[in-house]
């Protein structure tokens, strides 16, 4: 009888190389403070974005905007890899909406929002560039823009793996 391997999932794949060029421990937690810098400022800053008024929506016209759409993107494509990983991550993403709601409304203006993202975002990718230059392996531009994608269910992978629950 063959040894056979039980191919991976697509999941599975894109978790292991993220991970390949996160192996150093100061790799990791720069990551682990990071990614969520990251996914805050840039759904952060794609909300301030200037977005069309639909009067049908009334009070909660400020709850449907570009953001919205990059999240549906963003679900659905955790969907097709993890339908676990997309619903823990639809929850956060809801918390991290939260603390942009809030930061707005103590704005009221609208100007803070959009500069507190920027800032946050540059500096936190200084510190992934400084995780790079410590692991001695940085992605190509084209990988950079999937890992930002991948940085977040990596993430989450770690914690359930943690607890044992299968994603």
């Amino acid at each position: 009888m063959k040894n056979q391997t039980v191919p991976q999932r697509p999941i599975d794949l894109i978790i292991d190389q993220y991970d390949s060029f996160h192996q150093k421990p100061a790799n990791r937690i720069i990551n682990y403070i990071c990614v969520p810098v990251i996914v805050f400022s840039v759904v952060g800053f794609v909300w301030s974005l200037p977005f069309p008024q639909l009067k049908f929506l009334g009070v909660y016209n400020s709850y449907l905007n570009w953001a919205s759409f990059l999240i549906a993107f963003i679900i659905y494509y955790y969907q097709r890899l993890s339908p676990l990983l997309s619903y823990i991550m639809l929850l956060l993403l809801f918390v991290l909406i939260f603390g942009i709601v809030q930061l707005q409304a103590f704005d009221g203006k609208g100007y803070l929002l959009p500069q507190v993202c920027i800032f946050l975002f540059i500096v936190a990718n200084i510190f992934q560039f400084i995780g790079y230059r410590i692991e001695g392996r940085k992605p190509t531009f084209a990988d950079e823009f999937k890992f930002m994608l991948t940085a977040p269910v990596w993430l989450l992978s770690l914690v359930l793996k943690k607890f044992k629950i299968k994603y």
